[in-house]
């Protein structure tokens, strides 16, 4: 029997599927871990962007940093902010974040600067204020970028949140990490292909979305 046929028969275990250490489970708090991170990211990054679209301020900074960002090491940094603040869910959590804020905050820039400017003065020239101008002409027009900037981390997050299982968390990367310790290598397929799953079903709804505000522009 090789591994992955082994994983498809470890998937169809019901004993898999119940209590703290089944599949239910652990993906809703692989799903936490990627909406805590996904939120505070957003919360760091959207504005920011916003900003530097909406003034055309410190562009060449921005891609300078996020560029510098995609470059880390996820593991590497996960592993100093655990040697600094120790086990718990702020390592993985600081770590993820890094991971997804250049997308955000691409996203967000891109979005804004894609917006045609006759679009922008034709706003400002009828009395709209600059936060007016912002909130109802260029956020709207941005919104399929910005969102595929959502979608790029929120993939990217769901994909790499396993390492939460690294400090000793919970989410889809226990089986990984805990079918690594004891080499049972039907178990870490398993538990990739739900991490696969998962990522496409994801990039679907957004896939969906994405489609359906481009129709309405």
């Amino acid at each position: 029997m090789n591994a992955f046929s082994g994983g498809l028969d470890w998937l169809a275990t019901s004993a898999h599927w119940h209590g703290d250490d089944g599949f239910p489970h652990r993906i809703v708090q692989h799903l936490g871990y990627t909406a805590l991170t996904v939120a505070i990211a957003s919360a760091i990054a959207l504005p920011l962007g916003l900003w530097i679209g909406h003034t055309g301020r410190l562009r060449g900074l921005a891609i300078a940093v996020t560029g510098a960002l995609r470059a880390l090491p996820t593991l590497g940094l996960l592993t100093l902010v655990v040697i600094w603040r120790g086990i718990g869910l702020t390592p993985p959590t600081v770590a993820l974040v890094v991971l997804a804020i250049p997308p955000l905050l691409a996203g967000a820039y891109a979005g804004l600067e894609s917006v045609d400017r006759a679009t922008t003065d034709a706003a400002r020239a009828i009395g709209m204020t600059e936060w007016q101008v912002l909130g109802r002409v260029e956020v709207p027009l941005a919104l399929p970028l910005i969102l595929g900037g959502v979608r790029a981390a929120v993939l990217q997050v769901i994909a790499t949140a396993t390492i939460a299982a690294y400090p000793g968390l919970g989410g889809l990367g226990r089986f990984i990490i805990d079918g690594l310790a004891v080499r049972d290598y039907p178990q870490m397929v398993a538990g990739s292909l739900v991490i696969v799953a998962l990522a496409l079903i994801l990039d679907g709804l957004f896939a969906v979305t994405q489609r359906a505000l481009y129709r309405h522009q």
